[in-house]
């Protein structure tokens, strides 16, 4: 399949989806992720409705099982088992969509951009605008996607146990400017590298609203900025234009031809910013996979945390 129609461009129309979701070659993802507040079940959520063909992705379950961070990245093996048993291969396009609109999705669409696949968009307006435009889902999963989670999952836990794992049908290969770590983000506070955005909503930000996760308390890390991922979408959930998207950063003080680096809570919604700026034309974003959790709990900086001035 010639995927240069869209290539550049961080997101998909549904239509372009419905268009070309035959095509063996693009394989669709359902990338829905909640929040412990929330009380949904993803998996329960994608077996109730999703995209036909669609496979699960579980953001949780394919990740680092060694620390108790949520979802963090896992090795570079255990990531190419995974997508192997999904059965995905390096010449696929990866089509990810999640039941909110633009939210979890785009932390998917940053994992695979991590390991080296370019070939990758979210859909933009996800499962919302889908059912928008009546296009048809499916309301029962078939066996084989859920065989395929289920192996997905078992892949990760077998590369972390030392176990062997099926050949892969998928090779990775590590972008690691894209990624930072805790270690990166205390250096940036010394050197001013980069321009640090947080894609937390304001008032947790500011300190003046609690995280949803137990036991975190709110604030941010200083010398960063928020621009909370939120704006990144009209009321629709679908990507702002590009001319739309630069008058977000520029109105919040941000330079978008000096370096930029984002955080979030655990590493989800700094990613629906890192799309904004892949529209922007910026391929090179890092987003600090720990992020504020991360943050807040590491003995380094617990304590090395700012609130809002009027506090």
């Amino acid at each position: 399949m010639d995927f240069s129609s869209i290539a550049g461009e961080p997101v998909v129309s549904a239509q372009w989806l419905h268009r070309n979701l035959q095509h063996p070659s693009l394989k669709v993802l359902d990338g829905s992720w909640y929040m412990p507040t929330e009380k949904k079940d993803p998996l329960q959520e994608y077996q109730k409705s999703h995209i036909p063909g669609a496979l699960f992705f579980d953001i949780d379950k394919i990740s680092d099982p060694t620390t108790e961070l949520p979802h963090m990245l896992p090795s570079e093996e255990a990531f190419a088992a995974a997508v192997s048993a999904l059965g995905i291969k390096n010449e696929d396009g990866v089509v990810v969509y999640d039941g909110k609109g633009i939210y979890s999705a785009a932390r998917v669409w940053w994992m695979f951009r991590v390991f080296g696949h370019e070939n990758v968009w979210v859909l933009d307006g996800g499962m919302p605008k889908w059912h928008d435009l009546t296009f048809d889902v499916e309301s029962s999963a078939s066996n084989d996607a859920i065989v395929k989670a289920s192996l997905a999952h078992e892949a990760i836990e077998k590369v972390y146990k030392g176990e062997l794992v099926p050949p892969f049908t998928f090779q990775t290969k590590l972008q690691p400017h894209l990624v930072w770590t805790h270690k990166q983000i205390q250096n940036n506070m010394e050197e001013r590298s980069h321009q640090h955005v947080d894609a937390r909503p304001k008032p947790r930000f500011d300190g003046v609203a609690p995280e949803p996760r137990k036991g975190i308390r709110s604030g941010h890390i200083p010398g960063s900025k928020c621009i909370s991922f939120s704006e990144m979408m009209d009321d629709s959930q679908t990507l702002l234009s590009l001319e739309k998207l630069k008058e977000k950063f520029e109105l919040k003080g941000i330079t978008l031809d000096a370096p930029i680096m984002i955080s979030c809570a655990t590493g989800v919604t700094a990613c629906i910013l890192a799309l904004g700026l892949r529209r922007l034309g910026k391929t090179n974003i890092p987003v600090y996979d720990g992020s504020w959790t991360e943050w807040v709990t590491h003995p380094d900086t617990l304590n090395i945390v700012e609130v809002a001035e009027t506090l």
